[in-house]
């Protein structure tokens, strides 16, 4: 079942930003750091495009409609993972306005980032957790050996967690390991 480490490795890849991106505006929000703009904005770059880019198109294409076949039980859980993914998309936009407010701005507009952002993380959160702890145990229960074959072969085709289908997010991921301050990245 080579589809589940896919969506493992991409689930740890976002995590990792998504973890580093929370701490980051912690940090800023206690003024232990000043902060850096283009760090946030490549973070928030990779956190919402990456996941439309790579990730979830595998899933609503490939491992949420066989999954759907084989398992009435998913279905309702499928159902809410897939308007995630569009309600998402309203999220990060969001997201975005207000990292372009704050860096605008300035301090005055950090409370309404950091709201964002937490609304943010916490949805993804949430998102990973309902995948990852419900939705994969039913389809490792409920899908075939000749499922899992035709759909690890589609997931196989654009997969790099840390780079994407066309590698456009490789350079990225790497910026932010290196710029983002320990724990969390090498900077």
């Amino acid at each position: 079942m080579k589809t589940i480490d896919i969506i493992h490795d991409e689930h740890r890849a976002l995590a990792s930003i998504l973890q580093a991106l929370r701490f980051l505006l912690n940090e800023i929000k206690a003024g232990r750091r000043e902060p850096d703009f283009k760090l946030l904005a490549m973070m928030v770059d990779y956190i919402t495009r990456a996941p439309d880019a790579i990730h979830h198109p595998k899933e609503d294409d490939v491992l949420f409609p066989r999954l759907r076949e084989r398992s009435p039980e998913a279905r309702a859980l499928i159902d809410k993972l897939q308007e995630d993914h569009r309600v998402g998309y309203k999220k990060t936009v969001e997201l975005i306005q207000a990292l372009i407010h704050y860096q605008s701005v300035g301090a005055p507009a950090f409370d309404r980032l950091f709201a964002e952002a937490q609304t943010y993380l916490d949805f993804n959160w949430q998102h990973l957790n309902d995948e990852e702890g419900t939705l994969l145990p039913l389809a490792r229960r409920d899908l075939t050996a000749e499922d899992w074959a035709e759909i690890d072969a589609e997931f196989a085709k654009n997969f790099d967690p840390y780079a994407g289908a066309e590698g456009e997010f490789g350079e990225l991921f790497h910026q932010i390991v290196n710029l983002t301050p320990a724990p969390y990245g090498l900077g």
